[in-house]
């Protein structure tokens, strides 16, 4: 039976006759389409959270995050996965993303294997009963990511989908189902706007979420970033002022002498502990505002 017509691929009314008005009323058009979208996304927050929280249990056992994508949707998967190592300081296998096709086709759309169920299954391979499996597909069929799911469900693995179809035929694999119902695209078809807006504020919220829940910003402060250059180092020792109200001269100081971590820099200026003090209540808490509990002192 032929499947029917997925909203994004549907024809908008509100766009049709946009190649005859001039630039300035073209981008509005465009932006008001990408602002449905963010409401969309905001519609799903309920589901996304219960994502969070089964992946947040998840994390608990040991486990990995993995995306799986094709396309658009998976570009900003890569992008979303790569991200969380620097801002958070995670470890770079907590997420992974991957990719239909692997490295070559991110750059090259001819190399794109989105019809590849069983290298999606293949890809899925390395998942166990601890993973998370986030298959994300605007049109909610792509079949690169029906094979990770059914091989992520065969592995016993949490399995989410990310989607811009109400009516996703994939929705059935995943056991929790996050929707953006973005409708049809401002330009037919091309699900990099409306549905990839969607699908990179779905992202980015969920990963950050989960982040925080897991302990690694301390107020709205990311305290788990990695300071790869100059900029980066910086804003460590402005981040310790903005949390302490201490100078950058004595948060400098701090920070060398903790070797650059900021967590431990952080628990030791709010507690007046030893960086060994200060380092096993991290080890035995989750998060900066937790281990300054446990040793008796008071966050901000």
């Amino acid at each position: 039976m032929t499947q029917p017509v997925p909203p994004t691929e549907r024809r908008n009314p509100r766009t049709a006759g946009i190649d005859a008005l001039e630039s300035g009323d073209v981008l509005r058009l465009l932006l008001e389409e990408d602002a449905r979208a963010v409401e969309a996304a905001r519609a799903a927050t309920g589901q996304l959270a219960l994502a969070v929280a089964e992946t947040h249990r998840r994390l608990g056992r040991g486990g990995s995050v993995h995306y799986f994508g094709a396309g658009a949707s998976g570009r900003l998967a890569v992008l979303d996965a790569t991200e969380t190592t620097p801002t958070f300081g995670v470890a770079r296998d907590l997420f992974t993303a991957h990719f239909a096709g692997g490295p070559a086709a991110l750059t090259d759309p001819s190399a794109d294997h989105e019809d590849g169920e069983a290298l999606g299954a293949a890809d899925a391979g390395v998942l166990d009963e601890a993973s998370v499996a986030i298959g994300i597909t605007a049109s909610g069929s792509t079949p690169y990511v029906a094979g990770a799911l059914r091989a992520a469900r065969a592995a016993g693995a949490l399995t989410v989908l990310i989607t811009c179809n109400p009516d996703a035929p994939l929705r059935e694999l995943a056991e929790i189902g996050v929707v953006a119902d973005t409708g049809p695209e401002a330009l037919t078809g091309s699900t990099r706007l409306k549905a990839g807006t969607a699908t990179k504020v779905l992202l980015n919220a969920f990963s950050t979420a989960l982040m925080i829940k897991e302990g690694r910003t301390y107020g709205n402060l990311m305290v788990g970033l990695v300071a790869t250059n100059a900029k980066l180092a910086e804003r460590s020792v402005s981040l310790l002022a903005e949390a302490t109200g201490l100078d950058a001269a004595a948060c400098r100081t701090a920070l060398a002498e903790s070797d650059g971590r900021i967590p431990e820099t952080l628990v030791r200026l709010l507690t007046g502990c030893s960086p060994g003090q200060a380092r096993v209540a991290l080890g035995a808490n989750p998060g900066v505002r937790a281990a300054v509990a446990a040793l008796g002192g008071r966050a901000g």
